[in-house]
């Protein structure tokens, strides 16, 4: 089907363009794990643009904002699936299960995840078990959070001033809480910048595990929620008084390091509206 302009200063010959490009075919059975993004529909690639005019079936997390689902024909059918922590959720099983069951139906299936499907997306445990099941499917990768949330926060993840190393991690495991198998004091020397994804539950336990392997309290942490949206709000903080937060929004990206001087000269964002300073 065609694609339709969002905006209206886009020139039609443009969007033709866009409409006619040589976009693989999404095959009747087959599964598509997409990347949304961070937040705004702006920030979807051209793939998961065209993969959303031509699904049979939107299956999307909790993070996909209503502005890029309202981007599909309104025939399309969707399915929420997604996982909030302390609020009724589906199984990743039975996420899993419908997959296969709707790609056997001869559906083409859209996946559709907030962020990038294989960072801490589970994309690679869904996509292991399409294969399992003989279901083809596609990757479509997407602007990770940790990425492109922060840089909407004005905090390069890398800076040659800075670091030359960052280290992305998750703030809870399976089972919802702190990952058990982290090498914290590893974790604490293994870079100067920290990436936490999922972490707001736990910051108070994370944080003291990274004091207690050597982090210094005055190192200033940044939590950015609801990133890339008009939503987003900044709150800032050292490392020491972390323990201490509560009642911080989500969903949210957390980064721990030197990269955070920069926001003041960076803070470029217009829709941010909301920043905090703790302690």
């Amino acid at each position: 089907m065609p694609l339709k302009a969002p905006e209206a200063n886009v020139t039609n010959s443009h969007f033709e363009r866009l409409a006619q490009a040589d976009f693989p075919p999404f095959e009747p059975g087959s599964v598509w794990l997409v990347g949304a993004g961070p937040g705004g529909p702006g920030l979807l690639t051209l793939l998961a643009y065209s993969a959303l005019g031509r699904a049979d079936v939107i299956v999307h997390d909790a993070l996909v904002s209503p502005e890029i689902l309202a981007l599909a024909p309104d025939h399309i059918q969707r399915i929420h699936a997604g996982k909030r922590g302390g609020k009724p959720s589906p199984k990743q099983a039975d996420i899993t299960i419908s997959l296969i069951d709707l790609a056997r139906q001869g559906k083409r299936v859209l996946r559709l995840k907030g962020g990038d499907p294989f960072m801490f997306g589970r994309g690679g445990e869904e996509a292991g078990e399409l294969a399992r099941a003989g279901i083809p499917f596609r990757i479509v990768p997407g602007i990770s959070a940790g990425l492109g949330g922060l840089a909407y926060a004005g905090l390069p993840v890398t800076h040659r001033d800075a670091n030359h190393t960052v280290l992305f991690l998750t703030g809870h495991d399976e089972t919802g809480t702190v990952p058990s198998a982290v090498d914290w004091s590893a974790v604490a020397r293994a870079a100067p910048v920290i990436v936490m994804f999922m972490a707001v539950k736990h910051l108070p336990v994370i944080a003291a595990r990274l004091l207690e392997s050597g982090r210094e309290p005055d190192e200033t942490l940044i939590i950015v929620a609801h990133a890339a949206s008009p939503e987003q709000s900044v709150i800032e903080t050292g490392l020491g008084q972390a323990g201490a937060m509560t009642g911080l929004p989500t969903p949210a990206i957390v980064v721990l390091g030197p990269v955070a001087r920069y926001r003041k000269s960076l803070d470029w964002y217009v829709g941010q509206a909301r920043r905090h300073v703790f302690g």
